[in-house]
């Protein structure tokens, strides 16, 4: 593969991307590329657009199954774009992220160090903040969009940067702008908290951490929910009342802990992991008449 970049942006070929997956599940991708700022990004978006390559853009993987036959095409994972940037507005505070800071690192650094409130829901969420703002994700009845001011994007397609204010990001369950327009990318997203006058967000974060390992699977490689909430109806709570916990199909299993994940007990393939997939959702229809969707993104070889 040729590929017209400069030689300061990092590139692997034939990466192994189950070291690169929570899920601990992928095979070989013929190039990855790690841009470490907006410049880089989009040189690589744009070489990669103009040659015609395959290419996804990855953050943290960490709702994403590889294919065991690995990526043909180019993986950019901005990881190395994590850069933040605070200013005071009206007694609030706005904190510009770059797409590839890990948000429970970012929630971390606000409550604790900045004793500023308003991530609370998400310390422990293990994605990027560019994935966030792209799968609006929350927790314990917090949300992405209720902290997003704005996203600076940029448009393969017309090689354009762009602003997006809240209101354009189309927030919805799991859902956002990017969903539906897959050329357009974050590059970084503002978000404003405030302080925090209680004293009690460091806290109450400590507390959802604490949730999260005692009711969640975190000592298996998984890739978190493994489907989207019905609506009207709790996924995991369906799953397990079909008497799924447990269900394996070779390596991959519905977690014995919390039936809403799938976890690698060792070997899973992404083959296994899709056929237990289609069981589980075979059984859930066939008991509720409910159809369950998917929350993990699948990423096929081709």
């Amino acid at each position: 593969m040729i590929l017209n970049l400069t030689k300061d942006i990092e590139t692997v070929e034939d990466l192994p991307l189950y070291k690169h997956s929570t899920f601990k599940i992928g095979g070989l991708a013929d190039i990855a590329i790690f841009p470490k700022n907006t410049d880089e990004f989009i040189a690589t978006v744009n070489a990669l657009t103009e040659s015609g390559t395959r290419f996804d853009i990855i953050g943290n993987a960490s709702n994403i199954l590889f294919d065991d036959k690995g990526y043909r095409g180019a993986l950019v994972f901005t990881g190395k774009m994590n850069k933040t940037q605070y200013t005071r507005i009206d007694g609030d505070a706005l904190v510009e992220v770059s797409c590839g800071k890990k948000l429970t690192e970012l929630a971390g650094e606000t409550l604790k160090s900045h004793r500023l409130a308003g991530l609370e829901f998400a310390y422990g969420i293990p994605g990027s903040v560019g994935g966030a703002v792209y799968m609006n994700a929350g927790a314990y009845g917090g949300e992405m969009s209720q902290t997003v001011v704005e996203s600076t994007c940029y448009n393969s397609s017309t090689k354009e940067l762009f602003t997006l204010t809240a209101e354009q990001h189309n927030f919805s369950y799991r859902h956002s702008f990017f969903g539906d327009n897959k050329n357009c990318f974050v590059l970084s997203t503002t978000i404003r908290l405030c302080d925090d006058a209680n004293g009690d967000a460091w806290s109450k974060a400590q507390a959802n951490m604490k949730s999260r390992k005692e009711k969640q699977p975190l000592e298996h490689p998984n890739a978190g929910s493994t489907f989207k909430r019905p609506e009207g109806y709790i996924a995991a709570k369906l799953i397990d009342e079909c008497g799924l916990k447990g269900l394996s199909v070779g390596g991959a299993q519905v977690s014995e802990k919390h039936a809403g994940f799938f976890v690698n007990k060792g070997g899973a393939t992404s083959s296994d992991v899709l056929e237990l997939a289609d069981l589980v959702k075979q059984r859930v229809f066939d008991t509720y008449g409910v159809d369950l969707e998917l929350e993990i993104i699948y990423i096929p070889e081709k």
